[in-house]
């Protein structure tokens, strides 16, 4: 399996693999819409000799902590015929490092709290965020001791505002 940033070229495959894992357009939209947005801050692919997955984070702001810099891990997608393979872990993985390696020092996710939770992701911390997904999903990752300090309210992309 390899990982690797987005290309141009791979708009296709990444509609595709959203579609196949949703079952629906929405999550392709959100990612091209966020990326059209100039919000798109890391898009990863999966291939496994066909594309298998997909990653995306986006800008976050911390309105009473402007200081800190933050993001939204989400969508991730695997194509159903690779689930179960690690891919979506190793996706997850990888944005994680290149968000440390960026500078960042939070990162938020609204998922499975038994998934999120082995790459430590925390309810606990994400409580003292106030996001229009407040509640037992939604979990927070310090990649920095300043990551430690986020609290308040929350700005995602606009992209998210518009999913149905």
């Amino acid at each position: 399996m390899t990982i690797r940033l987005k290309e141009a070229a791979d708009w296709q495959a990444i509609y595709a693999i959203y579609v196949a894992a949703f079952g629906q357009s929405a999550e392709a939209d959100l990612v091209q819409s966020m990326h059209k947005d100039g919000d798109l801050l890391l898009s990863l692919i999966a291939y496994n000799d066909l594309p298998a997955g997909h990653i995306a984070c986006s800008h976050l702001r911390l309105i009473e902590a402007p200081s800190i810099k933050a993001c939204v891990l989400a969508p991730l997608a695997v194509v159903p015929s690779f689930q179960k393979q690690g891919i979506g872990a190793e996706l997850v993985r990888h944005s994680l490092e290149r968000l440390r390696g960026d500078g960042y020092d939070l990162a938020v996710v609204l998922g499975e709290p038994h998934y999120y939770g082995r790459f430590g992701f925390d309810p606990k911390l994400a409580e003292k965020l106030k996001t229009p997904y407040d509640g037992p999903y939604l979990q927070a990752l310090a990649l920095s001791d300043n990551g430690k300090g986020a609290h308040g309210p929350v700005s995602y992309a606009r992209a998210f505002a518009e999913l149905n």
